[in-house]
């Protein structure tokens, strides 16, 4: 392999999801053209291999993008040993545990994590960081903003990572504020876990518009309980598209009737919100409490596409106290989404990349002209395959360079009565 990162110019023979074979020519971080295989006609034998990537066999997609993370919490699965339930108990086994973190290790396992993504193809993160507890080591509140302002400077080049202050309800308004100061992009929370859900989302709001900042909020994560949907779309109505606003989880949005999940949506619509769905960690973390006929923890996810609202997905917790599981891989959210949210694949796949830019107000990205040269290739023959199988093969672009690469060798025994080894198995497109 060479040595990464590698500037890039031109990416050779890529297969298109619509069935198209292409060369796709980079101007620094942008598609500058797009032209059927083999037509590049300024590039000739002579082009410097190293700026040249060979994509024959691979599956050209705009990269994923992760619109809520936990790189905090990530990989404290094992560490912590918490009991399997519900958000409740989920909540208490990472208290105690936060309490002995410090911000070395904190950043120890973002770093791992983040590039676990990156890996897998994610080349932009938006990450919830927990306002601690003065209780921890040298009682800074700040060590897990101090270890995520950290990673973000150690990725620089390779990954865009956003910063959201988890302001839990017993965080101060001084602690959101501190967290701000220090580099955090975002003010977050989740309201619906405060004794006066609206109180503390207004309060919240407000530090926000104070600073001029946008927010992320946790919102309506249960199958029961308030809504804070409609305080939140009140509140950010008015405000500048500089200053975004997202909602994630709104797990009660999948649980109401129509009339009022339409009323709901219509107030979204106006705020022109972003909604973020996170089928992994609350397909595991809702309904422990329904033995018979469990209830699935999704938003409403083909009413909120079909309205038009601007729809994101993403992984939320990786191997935490929140979710035991989780492959660090947007192809796995996408897979979630076409068995448990009935997306179409390609609804899927655009959730997790494309959606999930347009909900973190990044710029447009994929394989047309103009659009930013954030890139996955897949070894696959097309999107059905990429999603089913997830092929570890794969060449990840950010802004225009090769940062990562992967490669994965089989081997079968031949089958009785043939000498030869098996062929790698490939699938049939139509």
């Amino acid at each position: 392999m060479s040595v990464l990162p590698r500037t890039l110019r031109l990416l050779r023979s890529a297969t298109l999801p619509d069935g198209r074979l292409v060369d796709v020519e980079l101007d620094g971080d942008t598609v500058s053209a797009v032209r059927p295989a083999g037509s590049s006609a300024r590039f000739d034998d002579s082009t410097d291999a190293e700026s040249t990537l060979d994509l024959d066999g691979f599956l050209l997609l705009p990269a994923p993008a992760e619109p809520h993370a936990h790189l905090d919490k990530a990989l404290s699965w094992d560490l912590i040993d918490p009991p399997m339930g519900d958000l409740g108990l989920a909540i208490e086994s990472w208290k105690r545990y936060a309490a002995t973190m410090t911000t070395a290790s904190i950043a120890d396992r973002a770093r791992r994590q983040a590039l676990a993504m990156l890996q897998n193809g994610t080349t932009a993160i938006r990450c919830h960081v927990d306002l601690l507890h003065d209780d921890g080591p040298a009682a800074d509140s700040m060590r897990g903003v101090r270890a995520l302002v950290q990673v973000r400077e150690e990725l620089a080049g390779l990954v865009d990572l956003e910063l959201v202050a988890l302001a839990g309800p017993n965080a101060s308004d001084a602690q959101v504020r501190e967290a701000l100061d220090l580099g955090v992009d975002l003010v977050g929370g989740a309201p619906h876990l405060a004794d006066e859900p609206d109180a503390d989302l207004r309060r919240l709001l407000a530090i926000a518009t104070e600073r001029g900042v946008g927010v992320d909020m946790h919102t309506d994560e249960s199958l029961g309980g308030p809504v804070t949907m409609g305080t939140l779309t009140e509140v950010v109505r008015d405000w500048p598209a500089s200053r975004p606003a997202t909602a994630g989880h709104c797990v009660r949005l999948g649980t109401l009737e129509p009339v009022e999940l339409d009323r709901l949506i219509e107030g979204i619509l106006a705020a022109d919100l972003g909604i973020v769905t996170l089928p992994i960690t609350n397909l595991y973390l809702q309904g422990w409490q329904h033995p018979v006929s469990t209830p699935r923890g999704l938003t409403a996810v083909r009413a909120l596409l079909d309205a038009g609202v601007r729809l994101g997905a993403g992984a939320d917790n990786v191997r935490d106290p929140f979710n035991p599981v989780g492959r660090s891989d947007a192809l796995e959210t996408a897979s979630l989404l076409v068995t448990a949210g009935h997306l179409t694949l390609d609804e899927a796949y655009a959730a997790v990349s494309t959606g999930a830019r347009d909900v973190m107000r990044l710029p447009r990205a994929g394989v047309e002209v103009g659009a930013k040269a954030e890139l996955l290739a897949v070894r696959a023959v097309n999107l059905s395959d990429a999603v089913a199988n997830a092929s570890a093969d794969r060449y990840v672009m950010h802004a225009g360079r090769l940062v990562a690469q992967s490669s994965v060798s089989r081997s079968i025994a031949p089958l009785a009565g043939s000498p030869e080894p098996l062929p790698e198995l490939q699938y049939e497109t139509r």
